[in-house]
This record gives C-alpha cells, sequence and structure tokens, in this order.
C-alpha cells in the first residue's frame, strides 16, 4: 500500500464468484463436523430453557439473566431455529455457519473495494484475507457453539454496515441513498444483537475520513445524514442494556468483580488473543473467572499493549491507512476487555471473532508485499492449516464430555468446569463416583460455590445410602444462595420419602414457591405431598392446575391430576380428559392408564 492508482475500478468483478464460492466450499470443508454439536452450557438457558423462542411473537422480550438478554435481534434468530427444527440441533448449526459465511464474504467485499485504488491486487489480497479469517480456528467459539451467535451474528451486522457504506459512499445520486439506508438498517439490527457494536459508527467515521473523504470534517460535510441515522442507532442500547439488569448481577460495576483487578487482566488477555491469532493453541472454551496475579509477566503484557496503543495513535495521525487496523481492533475490543467488568468471562475467546480481521488484514497485506505473484500460494497453504485445525477443534465440542474434559486438562484451576465436567459424567450412573470427584474438586477451589453444592447434593441422592449427604449438600447450596428454587425443590423431594418428614417437605416446595410462584415443579410437587395427605385432595388437584397453568405440556401432573380426579369421585370425566393429554404427551403410558380401569379410545 505505497501509492494509490486512480484508473482502477472498484466495481470490476472480475473473479469475484469464483473467490465467493471457494470462501463458501472452505467453510462447509472446515465445519462439516459441527452440526451435531449438542448443546452446551449457556445454550440450555437460552435455547432449551428459554419459553420466549417457542414463539415469534414472544421473541422480542428474552429473559434477562441468559446471554439472549437484552438481545432481541439474537433472540429472535433462536426462535426461528426453534419453529424449524425445536430444540434439534442441526438447523442452528445451519444458521451460525451460514451467518459465518456472509460475514466471510461481506469481509471480501469490505477488503477488495477497500484496496482497489492501490497498487495491489485486490481481489486476489481480498480473497486471502477472508479465506484466512473464515477458516481460522479461534472463530469455532463463535461459529460451533451455538449461544455464542451472539458475536457472529452481530459481526456480520457490523461488516454490513460498513459495506453498504461504502456502496453508498461511492454511489451517485438516488444508487447512494439505498445502500445508506440499510448501512443503517445493519447497524440497528446489529445494536439489537450485541452490545460491542456501539463502535460501529465511529469506525464507519474513521473509514471515511481515512479512505473517502480525507478529513473528518470533509466526510460529516458529504454524509452528515448518514452519520446522523447511524448515531441514531445508539438510542436503542440504554433501553436494551438496562433490560438485563446487568446479566442478573453478572456483568457490569455492580457484579461484585474488582474493576482494578478486572482490567488489568485484559492486559494479558488481549497479548494471549494476538498469540492465538499466529498459533492457536491451546483453544479453551471457557477460561473462568480468574483474574490474572500482579507479576513482571503482567507488567510486560500492560506495556506490550499501551505501545501497540500508542503506536495505533501514531500512525492514525501519520499513516491513516496503516492505522485504520489497529483502531479497528482497540475498538472493537474495548467495551469487553477493558474496566467494565464480566464477573463470569474475565478471557473469552469469542470477542476475537471481528479484532481478528485486522491481524489477518495486516498479514496479508505484508505477505502480499514480500512474495508478490507467490503470495495467492502461501496463503492457500496457510487457509489449509487452519482449516484442518478448526475441523480437529470441531471434534473436541462433539459432547459435553470431551469439551469439559479438554476444558479441565487446560484450565486445571477452573471451578466452573469441574462443575461441567462432573455434570457430563453424571449422565452415565455407572460414573457417578467420578461425577462426585469432580465436584469435590469444584468446591476445594471454590468453597462458596452453590451450583456445585446443589450438583454435589443431585449426585448423592442417586447414590444408595447417601441421602443424608445429599441433604447436607443441598443446606449448604441454599445456606450461599437462599433463593436457589432448585435446591429446595430437590430437598422438598428428599424429605417426601423420609417417614415423618413430609412437614418439612411442604415447606421446601412452598419455599420455592415464596421465591417463583409460578414454577411448576414447585407446584407439581407441593400437589404430590398433598396427595398423600388425608383429606387434602383439592389442595394437590388445584396444585396440579397451577403446574399445567405454567406448564401446560406437563405429562406428569396431567396423569396425577386425573388420580386425584379419580379419586375425589364424581369427576370421571374431567379424570378421563387428563389422562388423554398426558398419554397423548407420552404415548407409553397407556398401560398405567389401563390399569386404572381407564379405556381410552
Amino acid at each position: 500500500m505505497n501509492g494509490k492508482t486512480v484508473g482502477r475500478s472498484p466495481e470490476n468483478v472480475s473473479g469475484v464468484l469464483p473467490a465467493a464460492l471457494a470462501i463458501i466450499a472452505a467453510a462447509l470443508a472446515a465445519y462439516w463436523n459441527s452440526f451435531s454439536v449438542p448443546l452446551l452450557y449457556d445454550d440450555l438457558s437460552s435455547i432449551a430453557g428459554n419459553p420466549t423462542i417457542q414463539r415469534l411473537s414472544t421473541a422480542f422480550w428474552p429473559p434477562s439473566g441468559a446471554t439472549v438478554g437484552g438481545r432481541p435481534i439474537l433472540n429472535l434468530s433462536f426462535a426461528i431455529n426453534y419453529a424449524i427444527s425445536g430444540t434439534a440441533v442441526w438447523s442452528y448449526h445451519a444458521l451460525n455457519l451460514a451467518i459465518h459465511v456472509l460475514a466471510g464474504l461481506t469481509l471480501f467485499g469490505i477488503v477488495r473495494r477497500t484496496l482497489a485504488p492501490w497498487k495491489v491486487p485486490a481481489a486476489s489480497a481480498a480473497f486471502s484475507a477472508a479465506l484466512l479469517w473464515t477458516l481460522h480456528p479461534l472463530q469455532t467459539e463463535s461459529v460451533t457453539y451455538i449461544v455464542q451467535r451472539a458475536e457472529s451474528l452481530m459481526g456480520l451486522f457490523y461488516l454490513l454496515t460498513l459495506y453498504c457504506f461504502i456502496r453508498g459512499a461511492r454511489a451517485d445520486g438516488s444508487r447512494a441513498r439505498p445502500w445508506c439506508a440499510v448501512s443503517i438498517a445493519s447497524c440497528l439490527l446489529g445494536m439489537g444483537t450485541k452490545e460491542v457494536m456501539v463502535s460501529a459508527p465511529l469506525i464507519v467515521l474513521l473509514y471515511d475520513r481515512t479512505f473517502l473523504a480525507g478529513t473528518f470534517s470533509e466526510a460529516w460535510r458529504r454524509r452528515m445524514p448518514v452519520y446522523i441515522g447511524l448515531a441514531g442507532t445508539w438510542l436503542v442500547l440504554p433501553f436494551l442494556i438496562l433490560s438485563t439488569h446487568s446479566r442478573a448481577g453478572t456483568a457490569g460495576f455492580g457484579s461484585g468483580a474488582s474493576v482494578s483487578g478486572y482490567a488489568l487482566t485484559q492486559f494479558s488477555a488481549i497479548i494471549h488473543y494476538l498469540r492465538l491469532c499466529f498459533w492457536p493453541h491451546p483453544l479453551v472454551f471457557d477460561y473462568g473467572t480468574a483474574l490474572a496475579p500482579r507479576s513482571f509477566r503482567l507488567l510486560a503484557c500492560a506495556l506490550g499493549v499501551i505501545g501497540l496503543a500508542a503506536a495505533t495513535v501514531w500512525t492514525l495521525i501519520k499513516r491513516p491507512a496503516l492505522g485504520f487496523p489497529g483502531a479497528c481492533f482497540f475498538a472493537i475490543l474495548l467495551p469487553s476487555s477493558s474496566i467494565v467488568p464480566i464477573a463470569t468471562e474475565t478471557i473469552a475467546e469469542h470477542r476475537m471473532y471481528l479484532p481478528l480481521i485486522p491481524v489477518v488484514v495486516l498479514v496479508v497485506a505484508e505477505i502480499y508485499r514480500c512474495l508478490g505473484r507467490a503470495a495467492l500460494p502461501v496463503c492457500l497453504v496457510l487457509a489449509a492449516s487452519l482449516g484442518l485445525a478448526t475441523v480437529q477443534r470441531n471434534q473436541d465440542y462433539s459432547s459435553a464430555l470431551s469439551i469439559w474434559s479438554d476444558t479441565v486438562a487446560k484450565r486445571t484451576g477452573n471451578y466452573r468446569a469441574h462443575m461441567s465436567l462432573g455434570a457430563a459424567i453424571g449422565e452415565d450412573p455407572d460414573r457417578l463416583p467420578d461425577a462426585i470427584a469432580q465436584f469435590q474438586t469444584a468446591l476445594k477451589i471454590h468453597p462458596d460455590y452453590a451450583e456445585a453444592h446443589y450438583d454435589l447434593g443431585v449426585a448423592y441422592a442417586k447414590l444408595p445410602g447417601s441421602l443424608p449427604d445429599s441433604i447436607a449438600q443441598f443446606d449448604a447450596a441454599l445456606k450461599i444462595r437462599p433463593d436457589y428454587v432448585e435446591a429446595h425443590n430437590d430437598l422438598g423431594k428428599i424429605y417426601a420419602t423420609i417417614p415423618g418428614r413430609l412437614p418439612a417437605a411442604i415447606a421446601q416446595f412452598e419455599a420455592a414457591l415464596k421465591i417463583d410462584p409460578g414454577d411448576p415443579k414447585a407446584h407439581y410437587n407441593l400437589g404430590l405431598a398433598y396427595a398423600g395427605i388425608p383429606g387434602h385432595l383439592p389442595v394437590a388437584i388445584a396444585q396440579f392446575g397451577a403446574a399445567l397453568k405454567t406448564e401446560p405440556d406437563f405429562a406428569e401432573a396431567h396423569f396425577n391430576l386425573g388420580v386425584a380426579l379419580l379419586k375425589a369421585g364424581g369427576r370421571s370425566l374431567e379424570a378421563r380428559a387428563q389422562f388423554e393429554a398426558a398419554v397423548r404427551l407420552r404415548p407409553d403410558w397407556e398401560p398405567r392408564v389401563k390399569r386404572l380401569g381407564i379405556d381410552l379410545p
């Protein structure tokens, strides 16, 4: 990029279609083994446990405590998948990959149009950059881990905002307006997908000043209405952020995390991200919540990041085209990798989804500068290596057991990873002792981890002769988190199996309902408890009904409501309706119903 050539047109489309098809084919080859990756970790709360995606009409009001909280466009995309395949994962992965491929193609368009006026092979260099970025294994967390569509979908809208702006800025008269309108619309959709989109209007302005207008004042003079429209998209962000309630207290200055500790950790995190750009190993699914210890290494990382930031500012002034990629890198990372703490994720690879672009573009530019015509074959070899690494990394995601085993091996001090590995191991009844060992390890690292106490209680409840240990763990979880509804429910279920402890069981179910009056499991469990007490059938019937009001497809509640109605006498028609509903949901229960003397049609 040493000089411009005026005569070259960015509208030259020679080679664009073959390049686009090659990027699509390469992405499919790299991600073919990701389509059966199951729902993992935050997928469970944002997809499987998210009732708002079950209807398109409720998708714009996502639950505040989940990853989708305050991100209605992300939630809507999951609602579309739910309408297609329910919770079957294939459609989610197909859309994730489609988003990633579209982002790669948009990047190709941006780089090609940016390089077109320069003395470089624009289409070839743009193809190399887009291909390397699309196939880089650092992207797997944003593509293969379904819920991190938050990053990739926001990234697509970010790139579309810039691409459509470029098209509009270079078009004449009326042809410019549709492109500018789509740019603003993309920016708005990005704001509704993830908060990192906040820097997009500024990056567009910086791009205009660097590559089109020459100065900020000239950029503003030429395209003031566009900038007003882009800035207007910021207005939705405060409302969306407030609706998350700090993501149930896990993000923001009220999350309890040390602001200074988090900020200092980001120095080492950024250096780590940069290393992964060039050598993507080891990749880690969950880095945990640990803060970087204050050490000489942290000081070196801080000096390195400050030096890079200073160099970016200097080049923005002296050599704007070279400084622009650095500005993009820091601007995109700033919301999540600065002083605003995210207590549950001090480091996360998905944050590099867009910041990887400037790194790749600068590397490709240097390869083309040094190698000339030999650059494309070199980039293709690099792309093949990255694609193979991506296929291999996707294998780690093949099951919850696999990804958490990999995470524990790489981050032995991550208590959350040990707990999640224990939950995955516990799916096999024969491996309960191994699961218990993982929960105990998690508690050694973090004794006040309520979720680990709870999971340990669940595991002990399945182990013969271990009910006292189970009760002790549920009590420990409730001491740490008195509002832990699941712990109240499970503790109550254990008390209900112990002679003479039914009042204690009822007390636990009622405590759960005080916390969450609509909890269907608590209503159901309370109904079962009252059904066993003579003279309390009306209360049991009311509780089963309350459970079904919240969860109409609760098969067990339909069945037990039918039983209670039969016992109440004179309500056989109502009972039959409940049994029919239960069998419709669980056809294998028909013999159970027939044993009660009910013949279903």
